[in-house]
């Protein structure tokens, strides 16, 4: 089910890794190096990818390299978005990947790659179309942002907020399907492209749309999948029974885990961005849910056996 496990998410993006705290990512190296050991320990044939990069940056690569942080994953990813928010054209995606293929003999994912429909529909899924042409054959894995619109009453994962102006609301439209479940133009195109194309798709916390996104990206046509697993969403209550539903119920796909997110008691700020305070605690928890979903010793069986034993 878990094909591979990413360690963080976008960690030279201010959004999601704070530079102000770890301004030459000294801790952040520190952190990936001990969860790519801890899931190594448990899993040594499950493959570590690290989180990818946006923007797209050949020297934070040689830097995470210079670090020792490549020698402790199988594959590095990059996150490109160049008709909403990146300053280059969507033509230079095999550019953009051979800049990383220059500096790391390592596999380049593509682990967010998406279009949003905030100026209109037919954009979207002309950039799809697009987007598949230059990237399918150019990378293992592309996973497409995402299934769903963003609801409006959730906040972007962003630290700019509304000060970006319209780049901000764009988050909101990146979807395949809006808010409500129904299609957009670029749903009906999606199949042409699929199992080529997987889906990115963050489930939060309870996700009321975890069941219907199964369905979905089964007529889509979907095999590979990324997600997450949040460090912060374990300390809520009934946190491992929301992690086994989730898990059990996107147990057909080949699923890249994202683990990622600092809880605010433990980050060395109360943010979920900070650097933790115990980079070994993230190396715990990165190890707990491989142990619990993909342990070499009963891979392949059922999330609830898997569950059982881990208990």
């Amino acid at each position: 089910m878990i094909e591979a496990v990413m360690i963080w998410n976008e960690p030279n993006n201010k959004s999601h890794w704070d530079p102000e705290i770890d301004p030459n990512w000294d801790l952040f190296a520190e952190t990936a190096i001990g969860a790519g050991k801890a899931i190594e320990r448990v899993n040594p044939s499950l493959p570590r990818v690290l989180g990818g990069i946006s923007p797209i940056d050949p020297a934070f690569i040689a830097n995470m390299m210079g670090k020792g942080v490549l020698d402790h994953v199988d594959a590095v990813a990059v996150h490109g978005f160049p008709l909403d928010w990146n300053l280059w054209q969507i033509d230079e995606w095999p550019a953009k990947i051979q800049e990383i293929k220059a500096v790391t003999d390592l596999p380049v994912w593509v682990s967010e790659v998406g279009v949003s429909s905030f100026g209109a529909e037919e954009v979207q899924a002309w950039g799809l179309d697009r987007t598949a042409q230059l990237l399918i054959g150019q990378a293992p894995r592309i996973h497409w942002y995402s299934l769903y619109d963003l609801p409006r009453a959730w906040p972007a994962t962003t630290r700019h907020k509304e000060a970006e102006g319209s780049s901000y609301y764009r988050h909101f439209a990146m979807g395949l399907l809006r808010e409500d479940g129904s299609p957009k133009m670029a749903a009906e195109r999606f199949p042409r492209h699929a199992p080529a194309l997987g889906i990115c798709q963050w489930f939060h916390f309870e996700d009321h749309r975890l069941c219907e996104a199964v369905a979905w990206m089964r007529r889509l046509g979907v095999r590979s999948l990324r997600t997450g697993l949040s460090w912060a969403d374990s300390f809520r209550p009934n946190a491992l029974d929301w992690f086994d539903r989730q898990m059990e119920a996107l147990s057909e796909f080949d699923v890249t885990i994202t683990y990622c997110f600092t809880p605010e008691h433990r980050g060395i700020a109360p943010h979920h961005t900070s650097a933790p305070q115990v980079p070994e605690e993230f190396a715990e928890f990165c190890a707990a849910m491989t142990e619990r979903y993909a342990p070499p010793q009963i891979a392949g069986t059922p999330v609830a056996e898997q569950t059982e034993a881990a208990q």
